[in-house]
């Protein structure tokens, strides 16, 4: 049953999310929202939806270390399996923005996160601080762009597409509905797999439910290389991080305090950082993320994952 309700929650919450980021985009563009704007909060959230709504939950409900799991653990999907495989697929192309701005921008997030872990809790006011970071980072971005275009508000429009605005309320009600009840089934189906095997739901976080909350962005992205959209993938997958790192962290530490383990600190923040770095610099080295690189990225992942396995192991045999 367990496995069962993790399996259904995430196959209903990757359709929930494009459904509520559909009708959102038609929504706010009806409303008369800049097609900016909508690029940059709406798809920005949306790339984000699964994540947050699981990590919300999660706190809501007593489990914090799920929260804080699945928040980094995607970040660390997203750039080393995500980014990995697709390169692997085809080689990615940089975009400018991405390595002046948004590259960045995520790397001032990493290090205000740590701020926050350090003293063991990420607290109300720390989850505060991450909001409001996230809220000038926005504002900053959506100053910077000015009245040109941008990939995500393309995104946006394609996404509203030729929707109607009470279709697109419809389609937002459902999709929200729809993200919370299948965030719940999941993280009840997680929370029980990690009782019944013995391991910290921490641990699930960062294995089960990240790569299952990853796996939209990894459809997507595999969509846009097919495409020839290139440039798309990478700015996205930041994106996502950017959003995982305050908005999933900070909304989930202000509706509950998160205690952070030692292991974070050790092993799960340090991987996420230094990923963050060197992608920093494979887009810096050749404005392009070729085979090689992805390679890199995608036996670092491995690595990772077989050092959660065998720590889960090693605390089961002990």
């Amino acid at each position: 049953m367990a496995i069962a309700a993790v399996i259904a929650g995430l196959v209903v919450l990757t359709w929930s999310a494009d459904r509520f980021v559909e009708g959102a985009a038609a929504t706010a563009r009806h409303l008369g929202m800049p097609p900016l704007s909508v690029g940059i909060v709406i798809i920005g959230f949306g790339t984000s939806a699964p994540e947050l709504t699981v990590s919300v939950l999660s706190a809501a409900e007593g489990n914090p270390g799920l929260a804080l799991g699945n928040a980094y653990g995607s970040n660390i999907a997203n750039i080393a399996l995500v980014t990995g495989l697709v390169a692997l697929i085809g080689p990615l192309a940089v975009h400018r923005r991405v390595i002046r701005r948004e590259l960045p921008l995520l790397g001032v997030a990493t290090l205000a996160s740590l701020w926050c872990l350090w003293d063991g809790t990420v607290s109300r006011l720390d989850g505060a601080l991450l909001l409001l970071l996230l809220v000038l980072s926005l504002g900053y971005s959506l100053l910077r762009s000015g009245s040109q275009s941008s990939e995500e508000a393309v995104q946006a429009e394609e996404a509203a597409g030729q929707m109607s605005l009470q279709r697109g309320l419809v389609w937002t009600l459902i999709g929200l509905a729809l993200l919370v009840a299948s965030s719940r089934l999941l993280v009840w189906g997680a929370v029980y797999i990690a009782s019944a095997l013995g391991v910290s739901d921490l641990v699930i976080g960062l294995t089960v439910v990240a790569i299952g909350t990853s796996l939209p962005e990894l459809a997507s992205s595999i969509s846009a290389v097919r495409k020839n959209q290139h440039d798309m993938v990478l700015g996205n997958m930041v994106g996502s991080n950017f959003f995982n790192t305050l908005a999933v962290v900070g909304l989930a530490g202000v509706v509950h305090p998160i205690s952070v383990g030692s292991e974070v600190l050790i092993r799960d923040w340090p991987i996420m950082a230094a990923l963050t770095l060197l992608l920093f610099v494979f887009c810096l080295s050749g404005r392009r993320i070729n085979r090689p690189e992805g390679g890199v990225l995608l036996t670092i992942f491995i690595a990772y994952t077989g050092w959660l396995v065998y720590s889960v192991i090693g605390a089961a045999s002990a």
